[in-house]
């Protein structure tokens, strides 16, 4: 995620955390017409998530990460420690680090298409590019130009292309771009002009032609038809701030939007109309929804750190199933519901080595 956006984060946190944390754990976490106590157990007396495996970095790598990508075909885990301007690989089955990517600047997000063995990085050092490489031998096979502060990106499975932020305040611009990449050929085929100088996370609803991009600069979503390539409407954000994670439950024709001021936002797709906010730790940067347990998974880095998790009882009440405790700083996870791992990085703090922690699904 941006830069720019992780020094308000910091500065925030100075004043807010120590205050804001504790608070939030001894509080109730409740739905639009009230609920239980949040706890870090669910209704049936048991956690959400339960460790049981570490995926420890070297000691020299004393970083924020910005991605966890799990490969299931190879057995792989993708992260991208960004100040040793590189993607680690680790092997799934016994935990251990077997490859450096190196040559990439500035690492931010990743897409592994298994049907042609390829990782696809965006670099927001430099120029700005969407790094290739060969998912087998690790080779760099092209280099996509881009705008500086190339970061955020998703993937439209139905035409295979990559929907890129590139652009605005961190390239010195008052607007950003949706850069738009056929992952088959490599080429650029399109790009999405937006008056913001700060985006940050997408999501796609494959049942029509919708892009909803997080407009962190302005408070709000804008709404991006990506047939026509512009925008059809922008909801501004009212229950939360600096809004830069989203999740879609494309069923139930809900949005949900995380700020880092300590919510989750939910919307309703159809009208564009703010429904609630639903509490969580500070400082989220991830948030995915898995729609087959109908749980949202929040990576919130303050505090200690945890992943907050909710429970999707309808569309329009949500049962807090609590906190599980990650570490400080640990902002980027990653959800395989194949698995029924949760997976969250978590940088190097005093004398703990920097690793990926591994939570089983309870």
């Amino acid at each position: 995620m941006k830069m720019r956006s992780s020094m308000f984060f910091l500065l925030a946190s100075a004043i807010l955390c120590s205050f804001a944390v504790p608070t939030f754990s001894q509080e109730s976490a409740t739905s639009a017409e009230g609920g239980e106590k949040a706890n870090n157990k669910t209704s049936k007396g048991s956690t959400p998530l339960k460790l049981v495996g570490k995926y420890e970095f070297p000691s020299d790598i004393k970083t924020r990460f910005d991605h966890v990508l799990v490969e299931l075909n190879s057995h792989r885990i993708f992260t991208t420690p960004q100040a040793t301007k590189s993607v680690t690989v680790f092997d799934l089955k016994t935990r251990k680090l077997i490859h450096t990517i190196s040559g990439i600047e500035i690492p931010h997000h990743m897409l592994y298409r298994e049907d042609l063995n390829r990782l696809y990085v965006t670099d927001g050092g430099g120029g700005g590019a969407l790094q290739i490489f060969d998912g087998k031998t690790y080779d760099l096979i092209k280099s996509v130009k881009l705008l500086p502060d190339t970061d955020a990106s998703v993937y439209d499975p139905a035409t295979k292309y990559l929907y890129i932020v590139n652009g605005g305040d961190d390239a010195h611009l008052p607007y950003s771009n949706v850069s738009v990449v056929d992952t088959t050929s490599g080429d650029k085929v399109g790009e999405i002009r937006i008056d913001s100088p700060g985006l940050d996370a997408m999501a796609i609803d494959t049942s029509n032609a919708k892009l909803y991009v997080t407009n962190t600069e302005h408070n709000k979503i804008e709404v991006v038809d990506r047939n026509t390539r512009s925008i059809i409407a922008s909801w501004p954000i009212t229950l939360g701030h600096h809004n830069n994670a989203i999740a879609l439950d494309q069923a139930h024709h809900r949005l949900f939007v995380g700020c880092r001021t300590g919510q989750i936002v939910v919307f309703d797709t159809e009208t564009g109309k703010e429904l609630q906010a639903l509490p969580i730790n500070q400082g989220i940067d991830d948030l995915v929804f898995d729609p087959q347990s109908k749980r949202l998974y929040a990576a919130c880095p303050a505090g200690k750190g945890s992943i907050d998790v909710y429970r999707e009882a309808d569309p329009d009440h949500y049962e807090s199933l609590g906190q599980t405790e990650s570490g400080p700083g640990a902002r980027t996870g990653e959800l395989e519901s194949k698995l029924k791992r949760y997976f969250v990085a978590v940088p190097q703090h005093e004398s703990t080595n920097a690793a990926i922690l591994e939570f089983k699904v309870q």
